[in-house]
């Protein structure tokens, strides 16, 4: 992790992978492809993305094998392997917005059931505050430009937009959970 508790992306990867085994053993194949479809569709083809080997996650206790052997072998979360998933789940997110923090959220969303009730709350309230950081600072920078010619206000406009259904979204998450 970076020094404000934010993901690095291999530790997305990690997350990813934990996350699925948590739902369920699954073959070494199997989880590998299902890690690389998800990450794939959020940010697309990443050589950041491309995480540790799975085996890692055997070696250091994480996870460990039920069943078979190579791509076959069956792997199945333990319980440090479970610690771990949570203390990645409540990771913050990093500045802006962008690709990699759009996989974050992603993940924390796809996983966040497996967090007791609190800790969802948690999650949707700190996803929500996020989301008013980055309104302000996109607000901040549309006043800075607004007698400008050109379209940068009206681009800023349409981001402003999606954060704010972003943010109610979020809020909303955090009144149904």
């Amino acid at each position: 992790m970076y020094k404000d508790n934010s993901l690095i992306p291999t530790e997305a990867v990690r997350l990813a992978a934990l996350g699925l085994l948590s739902e369920g053993e699954r073959s070494y194949a199997a989880l590998a492809d299902e890690v690389r479809h998800f990450t794939g569709r959020i940010v697309g083809p990443s050589l950041d993305l491309i995480g540790p080997p799975i085996e890692v996650l055997r070696v250091e206790g994480l996870v460990d094998a039920s069943a078979g052997s190579g791509p076959a072998m069956v792997l199945r979360i333990t319980d440090l392997g479970r610690q771990e998933l949570v203390r990645l789940l409540a990771a913050n997110l990093r500045g802006p917005l962008g690709e990699f923090n759009k996989l974050v959220i992603a993940l924390k969303l796809r996983f966040l059931h497996l967090l007791d009730s609190p800790a969802q709350k948690l999650q949707a309230e700190l996803l929500a505050e996020i989301c008013e950081r980055e309104l302000a600072r996109l607000t901040d920078l549309r006043r800075h430009y607004a007698d400008r010619a050109g379209h940068l206000v009206d681009w800023l406009d349409h981001d402003i937009e999606q954060v704010q259904a972003r943010l109610r979204w979020f809020r909303n998450l955090g009144d149904r959970l």
